[in-house]
């Protein structure tokens, strides 16, 4: 049997991009097999054709260029006339007095102030009677111990200065000797350009070859008068003219209607992995019985290795450090004062009344209306119906059914849904050959096999 005559089973759902799980042969890339590229192969790519297109190749005109420009020839120099300033207006002084009130003033009152007493409740301090101890915990703990002061570790100081002067001179001053300045000769090239006292020519080639021609008058276009069109407008466009309106019946659906497939097969929920890849049996996990704990009958030794070697080299109690001089409470009372409050002193001050014009403020007696201007001017009116002027259609009606069927209806019958072979764990009507170096199934027709082994 020849693996020509294989037939292979994949598809777009059944696509295989990933590497082989077999140990049939190692390759890093993966498998590309799809049946988009087996039904739809790469075909050469054809360069476009050359451009047939003439080149244009720039032909000098032989005719001397002008000296004017476009600006020159179109735009004339006109004369500019200084502007004219007109004078400002002279202020003229009004008798009138300035009325200085507003409708803050007017509408809202003010009203007198009144300080607000302070809501915090009062802080009831406990003082209490019995005299503090000012010994502080470091003076009870650490107290000093009766040891001779220990010398310091210092290196012995070999090192004594000469009792020669110091000079106070460098090496440089030493080594490097003045010699004076040294006279240099000068390696410049002298001018040898000698001054003409011929004039000097102003001839340029555009003076020589630009020639100024006579200006040519300026073509000015004469506007046509309006005229007024004297056939009447008939108020027709082309979606009037054109696309009538015709009584017609909706439009059907054309979606094709849904078949139920062929075979009732129930899809086989077990995968290539659930069949190889079995779980193995797993051994009981050994665990070790502890020991019974046996309290030791010795005593333990409480003593450590700081209370067994550093030992108090007297032996007495430590005493207290408490200072002889006791602080003398004094009888007299507290003086408060201080240089805040002597020299700082609060100073009487009176609340500003607020300056007023001479016109004074007068409060109106009818109570506010709280109505605006919007309210009172814009009053609503009722609404106007406008008259539809559109004009009716004039053209004939059909009566004529519209027809529902379209190309996509007539020509595009639905068509059965086929089930994919790759779906099936044995698909009917082929007999399975073997397995390739990928790690794909082939399968042979069982008309072609039946044939092959009847010839062999």
């Amino acid at each position: 049997i020849t693996n020509s005559c294989a037939v292979f089973f994949p598809c777009r759902c059944h696509h295989c991009p990933h590497l082989p799980t077999r140990p049939y042969e190692k390759s890093e890339k993966p498998c590309m097999l799809s049946e988009y590229r087996e039904r739809y192969p790469p075909y050469p790519i054809t360069l476009p054709r050359g451009l047939f297109k003439p080149k244009k190749a720039y032909k000098m005109a032989q005719i001397p260029m002008e000296g004017i420009s476009t600006t020159k020839r179109d735009y004339i120099a006109h004369e500019v006339l200084p502007q004219k300033l007109k004078p400002p207006e002279k202020h003229v002084k009004s008798d009138e007095s300035m009325d200085l009130t507003s409708t803050y003033k007017q509408d809202y009152n003010s009203y007198p102030i009144s300080q607000v007493p302070p809501c915090l409740p009062r802080v009831t301090r406990h003082i209490p009677s019995a005299k503090m101890d000012t010994r502080t915990t470091y003076e009870g703990d650490y107290v000093l111990w009766n040891e001779p002061k220990t010398e310091l570790i210092r290196p012995n100081e070999r090192f004594h200065p000469s009792e020669e002067k110091f000079d106070h001179r460098t090496i440089f001053q030493d080594d490097y000797l003045y010699r004076g300045p040294v006279a240099t000769q000068s390696c410049k090239p002298r001018k040898l350009v000698q001054k003409s006292k011929a004039p000097f020519e102003n001839i340029t080639n555009y003076r020589v070859n630009y020639v100024p021609h006579p200006l040519e008058k300026h073509y000015i276009h004469k506007y046509e008068k309006y005229k007024v069109n004297e056939v009447p407008f008939d108020s027709l466009t082309t979606h009037k003219v054109s696309y009538k309106g015709l009584a017609g019946q909706p439009a059907k659906l054309a979606k094709p209607c849904k078949l139920k497939l062929l075979h009732d097969l129930p899809f086989s929920s077990t995968t290539e992995f659930q069949e190889k890849y079995q779980a193995w049996p797993r051994p009981p996990v050994f665990a070790k019985k502890p020991d019974v704990y046996l309290p030791p009958l010795e005593k333990m030794d409480l003593h450590t290795t700081t209370q067994i070697h550093y030992k108090h080299p007297n032996g007495k109690p430590a005493k207290m450090c408490q200072t002889l001089a006791q602080l003398k409470i004094s009888t007299e009372p507290f003086s408060s004062s201080s240089t805040m409050k002597e020299d700082y002193k609060p100073w009487l001050c009176k609340r500003l009344k607020p300056i007023t014009c001479v016109p004074e403020l007068t409060f109106p007696a009818k109570p506010m209306d709280f109505l605006t201007t919007f309210q009172t001017h814009y009053v609503p009116h009722p609404l106007t119906v406008t008259k539809s002027y559109k004009p009716g259609w004039s053209g004939p009606k059909h009566h004529t059914l519209l027809d529902a069927k379209t190309t996509y209806a007539t020509s595009y019958t639905p068509k059965g849904i086929v089930r994919c072979l790759a779906s099936y764990k044995h698909p009917p009507g082929y007999v399975f050959e073997g397995t390739d170096a990928d790690g794909h199934n082939l399968y042979l027709p069982a008309s072609t096999s039946e044939c092959l082994q009847g010839g062999h």
